[in-house]
């Protein structure tokens, strides 16, 4: 069984091409930019989508017939690990979450219809959407426990129910939005819940706050649902698929976070060595103790560990294969490894790492989520020991739940 991850020449070409225009035009351009000036901060960033697109950088997971650049996961992990070297990458090449998960929700699920209403916007960058599935109530590691729901009236639906941590929600134009519509369908089994597609601002549809979280309040919506009433028209994959629908669109999306958790872990080893060969403390540079060593291998190897999994789930997903136990490790791993990678940072940096002085601080705000977003880390092993038994059960070897590969 061959694994070559090397890029063939056009991929390796688009690599460098998106590597230059972030580090030449979106960093210095971003750093200009400010968000107290809400008017200048928006021209600013769609100036910088307009660019993405002159370069033919627009869309680099989408098919090349809906305008994008076509590539396959392993190209895109690419792609994905040089856009999140600053927070507006992904977003300027308009591969940024949660429209990329919903683009391809909507590619697989939509009727043509609903292709053109909904889809071709995002793909245009003029609409911005929204993923609902979250509840308070419930564990949202749970879609079967889902509590809103949506009722038949006629040929209308009536929805009623609680989300939080919708992301996008104030921003988006319409949302994806999961509710239980086969009330007899038993709680806790698959089958019972609808996608609807849902234009906003819409009555019924009421934003109570943005979730205030470690990082601020960026955008981490709660929302009531007030007798909302959709046409029956606006059911996204058919009744009672909601729940293949999520699942279908999480996978991808999973392992997208994990490419742009690579990057930032890598941005956090880089800040780390360089550290480590500046810093004079104690009789020597900080590169040449033993512990500051033992860091810097530690991190290297996992970011290795990192790449090398995304990398073989991402082509298990070109492949067709079943993918699903092995974008669970990589989400668990990378999320893990960016925690430490980044602590390990702060640690070398001492004071300073501390600090809101350098990036460290904000990026261990952020990578905390990276834990329990998409999935706690608890619910991903649950996940991968089921199918390691389930394998065993079958076959005599775990072979099959560790990658089937031949080592």
């Amino acid at each position: 069984m061959a694994i070559d991850f090397t890029l063939a020449p056009e991929h390796e070409e688009i690599r460098k091409r998106v590597r230059t225009f972030i580090h030449e035009v979106v960093i210095p351009a971003s750093a200009e930019l400010s968000e107290r000036d809400r008017d200048g901060y928006l021209r600013g960033i769609f100036a910088l989508r307009e660019q993405a697109k002159a370069e033919g950088l627009w869309l680099p997971h989408m098919p090349k017939e809906w305008g994008g650049m076509g590539l396959g996961h392993v190209e895109l992990a690419m792609v994905q690990s040089e856009a999140a070297k600053t927070r507006l990458g992904p977003w300027v090449l308009n591969c940024s979450a949660p429209d990329e998960g919903n683009m391809h929700t909507l590619l697989h699920w939509a009727t043509d219809e609903q292709k053109e209403r909904y889809l071709r916007p995002l793909l245009s960058g003029s609409k911005m959407s929204c993923f609902a599935m979250t509840e308070p109530e419930v564990a949202g590691s749970d879609p079967t426990l889902i509590r809103t729901q949506a009722v038949q009236d006629g040929d209308e639906w009536v929805i009623n129910g609680h989300k939080w941590f919708i992301s996008n929600a104030r921003r988006a134009s319409f949302a994806i939005l999961i509710a239980r519509t086969e009330l007899d369908v038993p709680e806790g089994a698959r089958g019972a819940n609808t996608a609807f597609l849902i234009d906003l601002p819409q009555e019924g549809w009421n934003d109570v706050r943005e979730v205030e979280t470690m990082h601020g309040s960026t955008g981490h919506s709660e929302i009531v649902i007030s007798d909302l009433r959709v046409p029956d028209g606006q059911i996204l994959g058919g009744r009672g698929n909601g729940h293949r629908l999520g699942q279908y669109r999480l996978g991808p999306a999973r392992l997208a976070h994990c490419m742009r958790w690579i990057s930032q872990a890598e941005t956090a080893l880089d800040m780390m060595v360089d550290r480590a060969l500046n810093r004079y403390s104690h009789g020597s540079l900080l590169a040449e103790k033993q512990g500051i060593q033992w860091l810097i291998a530690d991190s290297a190897m996992e970011l290795y560990q990192c790449k090398l999994m995304v990398l073989h789930a991402a082509s298990k997903i070109d492949k067709g294969e079943d993918f699903r136990t092995e974008v669970s490790m990589a989400k668990h791993f990378v999320a893990n490894s960016l925690n430490r990678i980044i602590d390990r940072a702060i640690q070398v940096h001492g004071a300073l790492g501390y600090s809101t002085d350098t990036p460290l601080a904000g990026m261990m705000q952020h990578a905390r989520w990276a834990r329990f977003a998409d999935g706690a880390d608890e619910i991903h092993q649950m996940r991968i020991a089921e199918r390691t038994i389930a394998a065993y059960q079958a076959t005599g070897s775990t072979n099959a739940a560790t990658g089937g590969l031949p080592l």
